[in-house]
């Protein structure tokens, strides 16, 4: 738990803001029986961003921070590379069921056709009508 001066100098706030946030209501906090406020950090952080930490003036690096995100970042890219990858085979795969898909497809309207009488049906005879059964005619 933080007091208020550390809460207010962790993110670099006045002590009167975060204050006024725990009276507003916009983040918790716990008031002691001497009067001050207890702060859960994760709260305090819900709320306001942790203020920044100076770099070193000598220029170098804070410690392990780079060298764990250059590890990160390496990670992160061979995943990314191994997702690609991965796309592209279920991309080929998709391809190639579609190419079978077609060409089973085809395949069916050619047995059907087979399967199925293609010749042109001859036209019913026509009925005799009544003068032509009476005279003979075609």
């Amino acid at each position: 738990m933080l007091s208020l001066q550390q809460a207010a100098d962790a993110t670099g706030k006045e002590k009167s803001t975060i204050s006024r946030a725990i009276k507003s209501g916009r983040m918790s906090g716990v008031k002691t029986d001497k009067g001050n406020y207890e702060i859960d950090p994760a709260e305090l952080f819900r709320v306001f961003r942790p203020k920044a930490e100076p770099e070193e003036s000598t220029g170098q690096k804070q410690h392990g921070a780079p060298d764990e995100m250059a590890s990160e970042n390496r990670e992160l890219r061979v995943r990314v590379e191994l997702l690609g990858e991965m796309v592209r085979k279920i991309e080929s795969e998709r391809d190639d069921l579609r190419r079978r898909l077609d060409t089973d497809a085809e395949e069916r309207r050619r047995l059907t056709a087979i399967l199925t009488d293609q010749r042109a049906k001859p036209e019913p005879p026509r009925a005799a009508g009544f003068w032509r059964g009476l005279f003979g005619g075609r």
